[in-house]
């Protein structure tokens, strides 16, 4: 929604001020001028990357138009979720969640956190390294060196997108000025008309380098930010369950351990204490 709102001050911003300074909006529409620039935009997209990037890049645009599901009320679910399965590990021994890490659609402590189901990313990480830990056969150091290269290698991969979208941004400009260059050599050629209808135009042939900047830095380029922030969102959820489950492999009880992962999140989500305290305990009462 924030997006939207955004795009809409950048056109009333600009075309607004615009008009009150008497210039006429209708001399800014120049479709043929867009079809330059988005069609040589769109070309380079599909030139300049694989299958994987381009499918990658269209699957994330969408989550740009929505706000962030990485809230505080799912990191309270996650790390309830956490304390849970380490209390059930503490009383009943690793063996005891097998059932839960193999099949977690049919476990009921994860049936009580619907929205931590439904990323199959955080479920994935989760029930990996709770297998792993039943297993025995990894100690601490290599479990947390293997969280380590997944989280980066997770990081590099949700990075593509917004490479991709700032790569697009970067190059908009310039195809801007490509249009804007056709639009001079189609005045040159036309030099015999009048100077009214040259100084048309030319103007005409300036629109190309306006609308390829306004286009890069008030449409794309801050899309590519938008989701770097959002990759940075999902990789700090599985770096407050990497810190719990490393904290409870080194014989923290669960309550401290799942301060542990508390304190490594963003101080916009983080709930205090008492929260997470009073969350978890609703959420055991279930």
């Amino acid at each position: 929604m924030l997006v939207i709102v955004g795009y809409i001050v950048v056109l009333f911003s600009i075309f607004g001020g615009f008009a009150l300074a008497g210039g006429h909006l209708a001399a800014l529409f120049q479709p043929v001028e867009l079809l330059m620039i988005g069609g040589g935009a769109a070309g380079a997209f599909f030139v300049g990357n694989n299958g994987k990037a381009i499918k990658a890049t269209l699957k994330a645009l969408p989550t740009a138009f929505k706000g962030s599901k990485y809230t505080r009320a799912l990191y309270m679910d996650i790390m309830a979720l956490l304390y849970e399965l380490l209390t059930k590990i503490r009383k009943e021994g690793l063996m005891s969640v097998e059932s839960d890490v193999d099949s977690p659609e049919n476990s009921p402590l994860f049936a009580k956190y619907p929205a931590v189901m439904a990323d199959h990313h955080i479920v994935e990480f989760l029930t990996d390294y709770l297998r792993l830990m039943v297993s025995g056969s990894m100690n601490a150091f290599e479990i947390e060196n293997l969280m380590d290269n997944e989280i980066e290698t997770h990081h590099h991969e949700g990075e593509i997108p917004s490479h991709v979208i700032a790569k697009i941004g970067d190059g908009l400009p310039a195809f801007g000025i490509i249009a804007a260059v056709m639009g001079v050599v189609h005045t040159m050629e036309s030099v015999g008309l009048p100077p009214a209808e040259l100084g048309i135009l030319i103007a005409h042939a300036l629109v190309g380098t306006f609308l390829g900047i306004l286009l890069a830095y008030g449409f794309v380029g801050p899309l590519a930010s938008l989701l770097e922030q959002k990759l940075h969102e999902s990789t700090k959820m599985l770096q407050c369950i990497k810190v719990t489950l490393l904290a409870s492999i080194n014989g923290y009880a669960p309550a401290i351990a799942v301060e542990f992962g508390r304190k490594v999140l963003f101080s916009t989500e983080r709930p205090s204490f008492s929260e997470l305290e009073e969350h978890v305990r609703g959420a055991r009462s279930r």
